[in-house]
């Protein structure tokens, strides 16, 4: 997706959800590289990369839906952000591995995906 299509989405949530743009843009790159239409192999879709259940949860009816996943996704980061006061390599490991992954570990969980997805996206994003 071209950076004039996708950056007021971003914008937009990220406004709405008061997290920095960044970050969401962040972790768009990371998850899909800007494009709606990828899927993983474990089935998360969209620019954000969203499970099912978790886009269902989000009320997010079409995860290929630019919008829709932006808003959604950006919805879950804060949640996580919340749910881990702040600190964003913890929001950041539980978007990436579960939040009951990060709970089980105390922290971040030892899985290298994991810690290589919080190391990309933290070298990307300007505090």
């Amino acid at each position: 997706m071209r950076q004039e299509e996708v950056t007021p989405l971003i914008k937009e949530a990220a406004g709405r959800e008061q997290i920095k743009e960044e970050l969401v843009r962040a972790v768009i790159e990371r998850e899909s590289a800007f494009r709606p239409c990828a899927v993983s192999p474990k089935g998360a879709q969209g620019l954000m990369q969203l499970m099912p259940a978790t886009a269902a949860e989000l009320g997010v009816q079409d995860p290929f839906d630019a919008r829709q996943n932006i808003n959604g996704g950006t919805r879950y980061l804060k949640r996580l952000l919340d749910r881990y006061q702040g600190k964003v390599e913890l929001a950041l490991a539980a978007y990436n591995a579960g939040p009951g992954a990060v709970d089980k570990a105390g922290g971040v969980p030892a899985i290298d995906e994991t810690r290589a997805y919080i190391l990309n996206i933290m070298n990307k994003f300007a505090f």
